[in-house]
């Protein structure tokens, strides 16, 4: 059996690079055009894999063998953030498909919407797999145009109304293996090519509205105004200082709208995403019922009404010992972002193999890998997927 290579590895990704690809960076968000030229590229992997594509009732892609399941499985997701790299969740599926064509018996994934860039649902197509999506919810999400997700769905090709019908497709899995990228430089520090991933950090996105009131920049005074930015910045630093001097619990006030957003209007509503991660899951919740009380008390000092929503929450995840066991010789890690692996493994046998990012970028223009370190995951992986499978 021929060892994968960095040269194999950089032509199967030779037909998805190009697709969304433009100065700021990769842009294939969720049920648009660019991912279904995505989609297009993983039929054709799949053909050369000699595996049959199938769509689950999540949008998730599926190659498979002929032969029955349930199957191991490995891949990852090929939509990407907003401004994203090339590598992060692309990378994963095209080893997958090295793997399987060296394997039999595996599965190839590429999850819906792992991003969540779009409609902010993150981790879209394992959780809805594994039946811990809010279907009613998500359904009724739009986009920063407008747009419906369940309207999304349907013009990609999936049907919304099945959504809830993922889960009997998880019984088609026998465990999962997922490549990615590493997303710091801790394989770096540790001068290795590859890495073995032990567990997930817990993970917490909240999501929050403040409503003031607009009014006149130079003429209103101090003590008449209901300023939502100024309200929303207090909670910004409070969120980061709730965290303390601790190196591993990592805040981000990751998104922020502001209206009426004009020079000269005090900011009437502002609606904010913050972002916690810390393998300590216990401290993350009290970390929440602190910014939720923090937040009572300055809504009524101010006057400002402001609404507290937890968007969503991961606890932190121990991979399967077994998978643990099987990849070869590799240092592990812990880390502290989500992926489609860690949401399948409170349910089927689950584990993840990084490759080295020398600068840790990530989710940016500048992302990248070695395809020389990547071929040393993906042979990794296909030794720890032929000891499982």
């Amino acid at each position: 059996m021929t060892a994968i290579t960095a040269s194999e590895l950089k032509d199967r990704l030779a037909g998805l690079e190009p697709i969304g690809l433009g100065e700021g960076g990769t842009n294939r968000l969720a049920w648009t055009g660019e991912l279904a030229a995505a989609e297009e590229w993983f039929r054709q992997q799949a053909r050369g894999a000699s595996l049959r594509v199938e769509r689950d009732p999540a949008g998730s892609l599926w190659a498979v063998p002929d032969a029955p399941g349930p199957w191991w499985a490995t891949g990852s997701h090929l939509d990407s953030v907003r401004g994203g790299g090339r590598y992060d969740g692309a990378l994963g599926v095209a080893a997958g498909f090295a793997v399987a064509e060296r394997v039999p018996r595996v599965a190839v994934i590429a999850f819906a919407d792992e991003e969540g860039a779009r409609f902010n649902t993150p981790t879209f197509g394992s959780r809805a797999l594994t039946g811990r999506l809010d279907v009613g919810d998500v359904l009724g999400r739009v986009d920063d145009d407008g747009v419906l997700l369940a309207d999304a769905m349907r013009s990609a090709g999936a049907d919304p109304y099945r959504l809830g019908d993922a889960p009997a497709w998880l019984d088609r899995l026998r465990g999962f293996v997922e490549l990615h990228i590493d997303q710091t430089r801790e394989l770096e520090r540790l001068g290795a090519p590859a890495g073995a991933v032990r567990s997930l950090a817990a993970r917490m996105r909240l999501a929050l509205t403040f409503v003031g009131r607009a009014d006149h920049a130079g003429t209103t005074r101090r003590g008449e105004r209901r300023d939502a930015l100024a309200a929303a910045a207090r909670v910004i630093v409070a969120a980061d200082e709730l965290a303390g001097g601790d190196d591993d619990f990592l805040v981000t006030s990751s998104r922020l709208f502001v209206e009426p957003n004009a020079f000269t209007t005090v900011p009437s509503r502002v609606r904010l995403w913050i972002d916690a991660r810390t393998p300590d899951g216990e401290r993350l919740s009290e970390w929440r019922d602190l910014l939720s009380q923090r937040a009572r008390e300055l809504a009524e000092r101010t006057g400002i009404e402001i609404e507290l929503a937890t968007a969503s929450h991961s606890d932190g995840v121990e991979f399967d010992a077994r998978v643990l066991a099987a990849m070869p010789g590799l240092p592990e890690l812990v880390c502290f972002a989500g992926h489609d692996a860690g949401i399948l493994a409170p349910r089927v046998p689950a584990g993840m193999v990084f490759v080295r990012n020398a600068t840790g970028v990530s989710h940016a223009p500048d992302e990248h890998v070695e395809l020389a370190d990547a071929a040393v995951a993906a042979e990794a992986l296909r030794a720890t997927l032929e000891a499982l499978a």
